[in-house]
C-alpha cells in the first residue's frame, strides 16, 4: 500500500496534474489579492479563498473556469495527501519529515475543501461564507463546558500557525521543498508566505477577543481579518502591503510548482 502511493505520488501524470493543481492555487491567491486590493479602497467582495472562488465563478465562462479550477485543485489536494502519506523521503530527518507531512495534508485538506466549494457553485450549491462558518464554529464550541477556553485554544492554533508560516518567509525554509529556485521566485517566497503570516496572525487575534468576550461574532476569517486592517490607522497602506504579498504568494505558486522537488 506504500509504496503503491509512494508511486503514484512520483508518477508523471500525478506530478503534471499537482504541479497544474499548485498553479490554480496561486490563482485563487491572486484572486484574493486583487480582492484584498478592492477592500482597501472601499469596494470588492468576499476577500477570501471562497471569495476568490466566487469572482471567478463571476467571470464569463465562469462555470467552465470553475471546472477547470476545481479539477486542478482536486488533483493538488490529492497530490498533497499523498505527500503527506508517503513524500519527503529526502528528508534524513524523521522530525522534520514529519513536520512536512502535516503541514501538507493541512494544505491538502483545505484545497480540496475549495475544490468542493467551486463544484458547490457550478451545481447552484456554494454555501455559507468563510466568516459565517468561523462564527458558527465558534458559538458552537462557545456553547461547550469551558467554551471560552476551548475557542482561546483554538486561537493560539491559529497564532502558532500564522508564526510558522511568517518564520518560513523569513527564514526561506520554503526553498528546502524546491530545486534551483533562482532569487525571483525566493523574493516572492518572502514576501508571500509573511504576508500570509500576517493575515492569520489578525484572524488569531480576532479569535482570542471572541474566546475573552464569549462573542462568536467579535471572529471571522481572512475577510474579517483584512478589513480589520482595513480599519486601522494607515488602514489602506497596511491592507495594500498584504494584498501586494498574496499578490507575491500567488506567483511564488506558479515558481513552486516549477521548481517542486519530487
Amino acid at each position: 500500500m506504500t509504496r503503491a502511493a509512494a508511486e503514484a505520488e512520483t508518477s508523471r501524470p500525478v506530478q503534471i496534474i499537482g504541479r497544474l493543481g499548485m498553479s490554480g492555487y496561486g490563482v485563487v491567491h491572486l484572486m484574493v489579492a486583487w480582492l484584498a486590493a478592492q477592500a482597501a479602497f472601499g469596494g470588492g467582495g468576499e476577500a477570501d479563498q471562497k471569495g476568490a472562488v466566487s469572482a471567478i465563478a463571476a467571470q464569463p465562462f465562469g462555470a467552465v473556469l470553475l471546472w477547470i479550477l476545481a479539477v486542478l485543485l482536486a488533483g493538488f489536494g490529492v497530490w498533497q495527501l499523498l505527500a503527506a502519506f508517503v513524500g519527503y523521503r529526502w528528508m534524513s530527518d524523521e522530525k522534520q519529515r514529519l513536520r512536512r507531512r502535516l503541514g501538507v495534508a493541512g494544505r491538502g485538506v483545505v484545497v480540496l475543501g475549495l475544490a468542493a466549494y467551486a463544484i458547490g457553485l457550478v451545481v447552484g450549491g456554494g454555501g455559507s461564507s468563510g466568516d459565517q462558518q468561523e462564527q458558527d464554529a465558534t458559538a458552537t464550541l462557545l456553547g461547550l463546558p469551558a467554551g471560552p477556553a476551548l475557542v482561546l485554544a483554538v486561537a493560539a492554533v491559529i497564532l502558532v500557525a500564522a508564526g510558522v508560516l511568517a518564520y518560513r518567509g523569513v527564514s526561506r525554509k520554503f526553498l528546502e521543498d524546491l530545486v534551483s529556485a533562482g532569487p525571483v521566485v525566493q523574493f516572492l517566497g518572502v514576501v508571500g508566505y509573511v504576508a500570509k503570516g500576517v493575515a492569520y496572525g489578525v484572524i488569531g487575534v480576532l479569535t482570542a477577543i471572541a474566546a475573552v468576550t464569549a462573542d462568536p461574532q467579535r471572529t471571522g476569517g481572512l475577510d474579517t481579518a483584512l478589513h480589520t486592517l482595513a480599519g486601522q490607522p494607515f488602514g489602506v497602506v497596511l491592507l495594500t502591503a498584504v494584498a501586494a504579498g498574496f499578490a507575491a504568494f500567488g506567483l511564488y505558486c506558479f515558481g513552486d510548482a516549477r521548481y517542486r522537488r519530487m
